[in-house]
């Protein structure tokens, strides 16, 4: 049987890993379900914070995995949403690579449906990519999206948590005014989408850097061949660098989109559908679908008379643990999913994290940007590689236990209290004769 915490909730098998804590399978003993359970591994303030915004975020949208209760148990903490069994778009493009245009759009409109209730709630995401985009397990139905982990998630107005010169996100989706450090926006998130798009176009992560260049440089460019031209005219708007020029909800980007699945041409004849399997694997021994088995009481065995004695058995080899799956990376275990291709090896724990912010490289100044002796380069130019934050421990701050004070002696304390109830029967009986 699995760790219990907090009385509730029964820690079943680790399905995936973030940046700041592990996601489990748990048996819910008061809702009688499973569960995932996200349990924080760090205890710094700093972690801390992030973990109350994230667990106090309510958002009920059916394309929104948002926390939905949490626990503490002694120096733990923890918080469950609902079990997406699906996997994530990594595993998706991993199973089929690039995806039909119409497949795409249906996916995008439903993210878009999801964010803009985020939005509404006036909360910037900042970590939209395709491990954190969930699917529901739907099988060749239509499918199911959940857009999770809100873990950097803030809402516009509050003080940030990040210090001066340092972005937080995942490489490789951020848009370019977050490398300059600009307070998060809803149309970062807008930009992420569009990079995600082209992901599931194209099949494999596009080349921010070298697109914000093409189009500082040339402009908007023609449509890849890949990608309709009536789809392609959305996914611009979402990906100039200026925010200034991009679509600003995402309202409007689903109008826009729903005008431009109207031109999409039909869909080929044996074009091989797209399944949606369960990711998750089978549960644990101990455990079923109505949750937790019952350990059975089994009755003691009569001896039995002259039984010869087993032979030894031979230890098991113990097979090398392996580390915990990513919530919403593609699984490395090929008897787990056989139904993925072979395709280069999942990232590691997780990509997101603060990165320093070096200054710009100096560029040839666009006849939009300001203009002087000390012009900067482009605001929305790429910047320099990313270099990791180093991990900040702070030291723990000196405890001391209260003094005590020792009390009398037994030699004293006991006579004193014979004393005390002897006076007190003499004054009850005085008080008697009266």
């Amino acid at each position: 049987m699995g760790e219990v915490f907090a009385g509730r909730y029964e820690l079943v098998d680790p399905i995936g890993r973030g940046g700041a804590g592990a996601v489990w399978r748990a048996w819910d003993h008061r809702r009688r379900r499973y569960v995932a359970a996200k349990v924080l591994q760090q205890s710094d303030a700093h972690t801390l914070l992030r973990f109350v915004r994230e667990q106090a975020l309510r958002i009920d949208h059916p394309h929104v995995l948002a926390p939905a209760s949490w626990a503490a148990d002694d120096d733990k903490v923890l918080f469950t949403m609902d079990l997406i069994s699906g996997g994530s778009l990594a595993h998706v493009i991993g199973d089929y690579g690039p995806l039909p245009p119409r497949y795409v759009c249906t996916l995008l409109d439903q993210l878009l449906s999801g964010l803009a209730t985020v939005h509404a709630e006036g909360v910037v995401h900042r970590d939209i990519k395709p491990a954190n985009i969930l699917m529901e397990a739907t099988g060749t139905g239509r499918p199911h999206l959940r857009l999770s982990d809100f873990g950097i998630s803030m809402r516009k107005g509050e003080p940030r948590l990040t210090e001066t010169n340092y972005v937080v996100g995942t490489p490789g989706y951020f848009a370019p005014e977050q490398l300059l450090g600009a307070e998060p926006d809803f149309t970062a998130d807008l930009y992420a989408v569009g990079l995600v798009a082209l992901y599931l176009l194209h099949g494999t992560r596009p080349d921010s850097q070298a697109l914000v260049e093409h189009f500082l440089t040339h402009g908007t460019p023609p449509a890849p061949a890949s990608v309709p031209e009536p789809l392609w005219q959305v996914l611009a708007g979402l990906l100039q660098p200026d925010p200034q020029a991009r679509f600003r909800t995402a309202t409007g980007v689903r109008k826009a989109l729903e005008a431009a699945v109207e031109m999409l041409p039909e869909p080929e004849a044996g074009e091989e559908p797209v399944e949606i399997l369960d990711q998750l694997g089978p549960l644990p021994a101990g455990f079923g679908p109505e949750g937790p088995a019952a350990r059975p009481v089994q009755d003691a065995a009569p001896p039995v008379q002259d039984a010869p004695p087993a032979p030894p058995v031979p230890p098991a080899a113990v097979p090398p643990a392996q580390a915990p799956q990513a919530y919403g990376e593609p699984y490395r275990d090929a008897e787990r999913n056989p139904y993925r291709q072979q395709y280069p090896p999942a990232p590691g724990a997780s990509e997101t994290g603060s990165f320093h912010l070096p200054p710009p490289a100096a560029r040839t100044v666009p006849p939009f940007a300001p203009s002087g002796p000390h012009a900067p380069a482009h605001p929305y130019a790429p910047t320099h590689a990313y270099t990791a934050q180093p991990a900040r421990h702070p030291e723990p701050a000196p405890t001391t236990a209260p003094e005590r004070r020792p009390g009398p002696p037994p030699k004293v304390a006991v006579p004193v209290l014979l004393l005390a109830l002897v006076s007190l029967a003499v004054g009850f009986w005085a008080l008697t004769q009266v």
